[in-house]
């Protein structure tokens, strides 16, 4: 099963692409809620390039690494990944008059309920659509 998200984001393509991709802007927008933070971002954005987003919650209590190998890079435009454990993501950045359109399919997974998993990706890109219109 494929989870579609997306979100307009106001601000240029270029300030987008750089948010999306820049370790320092992950560990700032990459939290599905207040409780949740990313301690740690690297990025590789290449074909064949690794990224790891360590994330974790703000008690201490749980933290996991999320990362995976870029299968396919146009830059500002496509990016497509896939995780660990083998589900695919493919996100898209479309430039429009008003912003830019940021739109992600991701297979799900099986532990948690199709509505769970797009609520919690649907707030990491509403984050990060704050953090970028905020620096704009």
């Amino acid at each position: 099963m494929k989870i579609t998200i997306e979100t307009l984001v106001r601000a240029d393509l270029d300030q987008v692409w750089k948010a999306w991709n820049t370790p320092e802007d992950i560990k700032q927008w990459n939290a599905a809620s207040d409780d949740w933070h990313t301690t740690r971002s690297t990025v590789d954005l290449r074909e064949g390039g690794k990224f790891l987003s360590r994330m974790e919650a703000k008690d201490g209590s749980f933290g996991f690494d999320f990362e995976g190998t870029y299968t396919r890079v146009v830059p500002q435009q496509t990016i497509e990944y896939r995780m660990e454990d083998g589900r695919e993501v493919q996100s898209e950045f479309v430039a429009q008059a008003d912003g830019v359109l940021i739109k992600s399919t991701f297979d799900a997974e099986s532990e948690n309920s199709p509505e769970m998993q797009r609520a919690g990706w649907q707030a990491i890109l509403d984050n990060f659509a704050r953090h970028v219109e905020a620096k704009a």
